[in-house]
């Protein structure tokens, strides 16, 4: 068996509670009993989407399936980079979980590869010891998607962010603030 692919979440979301219909805020709670009940973290939530009748839904992503052509050495490749917990067998999947419990699930497959993108958001720690281990590796990395600033990081939005390819040609990107998010 293993480890269950979402935990349960006590929030707002999961308690009828009259809403003005106009902005589907909760009616007649003090800005205190918001706080409380964690409503501002929860609309903060750009997956959280707002239905009439006092309910609301928290979308979040669960998994994704990561084509390779040697699904153990890219799992491994994978965790050992980020610094994540050894992969997991389920099915004919190697999974490597994420801190928010989204899992990668790495899969053998003949034949070519169409390369994807994987971002990963990290604390200014984590990029850290990300980058140390992508430069200990001897790995090539760019600031840029399209492979143009080679041996660089960028600075986008005032934080950091770089990108590396696993062993199948997936590009890999770790950053510390998200797109938009700042300056």
């Amino acid at each position: 068996m293993h480890p269950p692919r979402y935990r349960a979440k006590s929030t707002i979301a999961h308690y009828a509670v009259p809403r003005n219909m106009e902005s589907g805020h909760p009616s007649g709670l003090t800005s205190s009993a918001l706080e409380v009940l964690g409503w501002r973290q929860h609309c903060d939530s750009t997956a959280t989407a707002l239905r009439w009748g006092g309910t609301a839904m928290s979308i979040q992503l669960n998994h994704t399936i990561v084509h390779s052509r040697d699904k153990a050495a890219s799992a491994k490749f994978t965790a050992e980079v980020l610094g994540l917990p050894a992969p997991f067998p389920f099915g004919p999947f190697l999974c490597v979980r994420t801190d928010n419990d989204v899992t990668l699930d790495f899969i053998d497959v003949d034949g070519e590869i169409t390369e994807q993108h994987y971002a990963f958001l990290v604390s200014e720690d984590e990029f850290d010891e990300i980058f140390g281990r992508i430069k200990d590796r001897g790995l090539s990395y760019w600031a840029d998607p399209h492979h143009r600033q080679t041996g660089e990081i960028n600075t986008n939005d005032g934080g950091r962010g770089v990108y590396f390819d696993d062993p199948d040609g997936h590009a890999l990107e770790i950053l510390t603030r998200p797109y938009g998010s700042g300056s």
